[in-house]
């Protein structure tokens, strides 16, 4: 799965740079090559434990009794922990701690929090909604993580342009690794997974505390709740352009939450076997056009890829929607695959957008206004959506629910097709034509 935040703290402000302009703060003398293994490993770490339990956890889930408004509220206490996290890492967790430690804090209790869940999915009758409120305690320390490891690592590394992309590509890497041992494994529709991402987050805790030391970079400065807040960057939408990427941006994620909350089901439902194996190829494409992004960028611009980045969310639910009735497997597979495309076309080239469109001193704070309306309040709104849509083509026979998914994967696919029309009405590309070295690596 992708992720949420590619902040790092910045000590002169005691907020968060973006990626791009990170800096490699060379507090803990010489950085060897033991150093960059060991950040690959917490990034690896840090997408195995996600992408353990996140993709195959409703087929498990599922026949224990969860529903589609149970699914939704599952993949909503994401986002709202998204939401909430940033003022966490801004506020707490960049000022008074070191990096590493609130790390391993958060992983260790994290594990108890989603073993206290299994402990719940093994109960004579489960209760959805109890097992939902651990998911979103769980969620509550996992989500700053994803901040904590990139802020980690940027601190350690003496070029962050050069060497965070080798480094973050491990957590692309640990994503497929789980959806592939899980396959293997044969465990796709058990609590194993679940309990594999238990077991990476102790070992990721454990290998935390021996991470470089990695000072609190906010330390002794000055609260400021309107930095934290991000309200200086509400300036940047009085730009008709970025208010429109803005807005599309926030739409665009209200469709792209199906994908997450209901294609592992789907897959299955269809007959397809090693569900979490197949669900990987997503990422492998992702890897793949990371690769070959730059050489778009620098050709169509941003508006051109933001669009082909939307038109693969079209062409992605299109093939669902078509070969869901007779589980054609070539337009099943085809649609994971897409998810390349559209992440990166879309994400990264919005990231970078937002760090050439943004003056220094407030980006930032841009780039937390627009993880907050995609991945916070885009993917809030659309779990509830989704949740919606498939009870309304869900059916009861013979005790049995049947699922119309031609018809649900409709509804994303023609929102999405709206969005980009729209999108491509309104935006105009109004910044600096960015460089083949702006790109930065991230997962979704």
């Amino acid at each position: 799965m992708s992720t949420i935040s590619d902040l790092s703290p910045d000590p002169d402000e005691g907020g968060f740079e973006p990626l791009i302009n990170g800096r490699a703060l060379d507090t803990n003398g010489d950085r060897g090559p033991g150093v960059m293994i060991a950040l690959s490993a917490m990034m690896f770490l840090q997408f195995f434990i996600w992408g353990a339990w996140y993709v195959s956890g409703p087929l498990f889930l599922g026949p224990l009794g969860f529903d589609a408004r149970d699914f939704a509220w599952m993949y909503s206490v994401g986002p709202i922990a998204g939401i909430i996290s940033p003022f966490f890492v801004g506020m707490i967790a960049d000022r008074f701690f070191a990096t590493e430690r609130v790390l391993g804090c958060m992983h260790l209790l994290g594990a108890l929090m989603m073993f206290m869940a299994t402990v719940l999915m093994k109960q004579d009758v489960p209760s959805p909604t109890a097992i939902n409120a651990l998911f979103f305690a769980y969620m509550l320390c996992y989500f700053p993580t994803l901040a904590l490891v990139n802020s980690l690592a940027m601190h350690n590394l003496t070029s962050s342009e050069k060497q965070f992309p080798l480094v973050r590509v491990f957590g692309t890497i640990g994503w497929i690794v789980a959806g592939l041992v899980i396959s293997l494994m044969n465990v796709d529709a058990t609590i194993t997974p679940f309990y594999l991402a238990i077991g990476a987050s102790v070992v990721l805790s454990v290998v935390s505390f021996l991470l470089p030391h990695t000072p609190a970079p906010g330390k002794g400065r000055d609260l400021r709740i309107r930095q934290v807040l991000g309200l200086d960057a509400l300036v940047l939408l009085k730009r008709r352009s970025f208010l429109a990427f803005m807005v599309g941006s926030f739409l665009i994620c209200i469709p792209l939450a199906f994908y997450y909350q209901m294609a592992a089901k789907f897959i299955g439902g269809t007959g397809m076997e090693n569900v979490a194996a197949k669900m990987t190829f997503g990422q492998m494409s992702e890897i793949v056009f990371m690769v070959v992004m730059p050489l778009f960028l620098v050709r169509l611009g941003v508006k051109w890829m933001l669009l082909i980045g939307m038109l693969a969310w079209v062409l992605r639910y299109a093939l669902f929607a078509l070969g869901a009735d007779d589980g054609v497997a070539w337009m099943l597979l085809a649609g994971i695959i897409l998810h390349g495309i559209c992440f990166d076309f879309f994400f990264v080239t919005g990231q970078i957008y937002t760090d050439k469109i943004a003056p220094t001193e407030i980006r930032s704070q841009a780039q937390g206004m627009l993880i907050f309306f995609t991945l916070g309040l885009g993917m809030l709104i659309g779990a509830q959506v989704a949740g919606w849509v498939e009870a309304n083509f869900t059916t009861m026979v013979d005790d049995a629910p049947v699922v119309a998914w031609g018809n649900i994967w409709m509804w994303p696919a023609i929102g999405a097709g709206v969005v980009m029309v729209l999108f491509g009405l309104f935006f105009r590309d109004d910044a600096p034509a960015p460089g083949a070295d702006t790109v930065r690596v991230a997962s979704g």
